[in-house]
């Protein structure tokens, strides 16, 4: 069995995608890894990635500053786009941390969720 924190995210994963499918807006997928964030937008009706971003280039700045870097250049890539809506998908995290720095910073770029 998986330990207990993996299986808890897991659980809000499914129990939050089925609510958050159903939308007609884009998904703001987000994940963390032990040393980078990933952010990016996915359109569900087509199952393509429509744009992403990562910390993997920036090396300045602890985590969260760099998470929040990450929502402020995927929103700047989702305007390019004519994106200015979407729907925030946790991937079961906590809104907590790095996961609302990534969400604070798209919101000050200018996408709305």
């Amino acid at each position: 069995m998986k330990n207990l924190k993996q299986h808890q995210r897991l659980r809000r994963k499914i129990r939050a995608k089925g609510k958050i499918s159903h939308s007609e807006k884009p998904r703001l997928v987000v994940f963390k890894s032990l040393n980078n964030n990933y952010a990016q937008l996915i359109d569900d009706k087509s199952q393509k990635t429509i744009v992403g971003a990562s910390d993997l280039k920036i090396e300045k700045g602890t985590k969260m500053e760099r998470a929040k870097q990450v929502g402020e250049e995927l929103a700047k890539l989702a305007k390019e786009q004519k994106i200015d809506s979407c729907v925030l998908d946790r991937n079961g995290y906590k809104y907590h941390g790095r996961i609302k720095a990534i969400a604070e910073g798209a919101r000050e770029g200018g996408l709305k969720f």
